[in-house]
């Protein structure tokens, strides 16, 4: 059974940081195992993190822009051509991660056939990978626009103010109804040795879950395009014996 994973918040809290951080992790974990990674948020981000620049995406398939690699094999039904067409965008990592960017998305409300059809073949993309991680834009909302699916952690990430914690709570509000009944709660990213009482009570406030925090690395401050961190690596492994996942191997 594949494990639905979904990263949301602001842009800017560090989405793509702890995205990348979970992928690490769930790696050490679980060698063997397959991992799609999903770009869902606009910016394209997570690609550049590997040094990427995918230009090849869901978008284009809908459009009609994309530039194949290879001839479009014939006399295929339209259901065969979507989902030969994802295989063709699909990025390989290395040998059990690979990287897809959906970036446009279309709205539900179109009942054009290729929306159904894109629904169809990303769903039967997602059951060949033992995990795919979301790195959302903003909340499941967007996501959901694309492709009905049941997520079974949802991480909402904030930082350790009270304007981040409120907009959380929104995102929280806006993601519920989407999680399918998964575990759905807030990690605070760039936590510093500071006094965050204030912060934590308005999150006991707002009802909402707290999973834990990743403390703030000075160094991503600097720029570093790929998004890795050893201190957030590390704080990330400690968090993941908090989280609905599978904690051991083969289970």
């Amino acid at each position: 059974m594949t494990i639905k994973i979904a990263v949301t918040g602001k842009s800017g809290s560090g989405k793509t940081t702890i995205t990348k951080a979970l992928l690490s992790v769930i790696k050490e974990h679980f060698p063997e195992k397959s991992i799609l990674l999903f770009d869902n948020d606009l910016t394209g981000e997570l690609g550049h993190t590997f040094g990427l620049d995918i230009r090849n995406t869901i978008y284009g398939i809908r459009s009609g822009k994309h530039e194949y690699r290879t001839g479009i094999p014939q006399h295929m039904t339209k259901q065969e051509y979507i989902e030969w067409a994802m295989e063709d965008i699909i990025v390989s990592l290395d040998d059990n991660v690979d990287i897809i960017v959906s970036w446009l998305v279309g709205s539900k409300d179109c009942r054009c056939p290729v929306t159904g059809q894109i629904n169809v073949a990303l769903q039967r993309l997602f059951d060949r990978y033992d995990f795919v991680i979301f790195d959302c834009e903003f909340d499941l909302k967007y996501l959901n626009q694309l492709v009905d699916v049941d997520i079974d952690l949802t991480l909402v990430i904030a930082n350790p103010m009270i304007e981040s914690i409120n907009l959380a709570k929104r995102i929280d509000e806006y993601s519920a109804k989407y999680a399918a009944g998964g575990q759905l709660g807030i990690v605070i990213n760039k936590a510093e040795n500071t006094d965050m009482t204030e912060v934590y009570n308005l999150i006991k406030e707002s009802d909402m879950e707290i999973l834990g925090s990743i403390p703030y690395d000075s160094e991503l401050a600097k720029g570093s395009v790929s998004r890795e961190s050893e201190l957030v690596n590390e704080a990330m492994n400690h968090l993941y014996f908090r989280l609905n996942l599978p904690q051991e191997n083969n289970k």
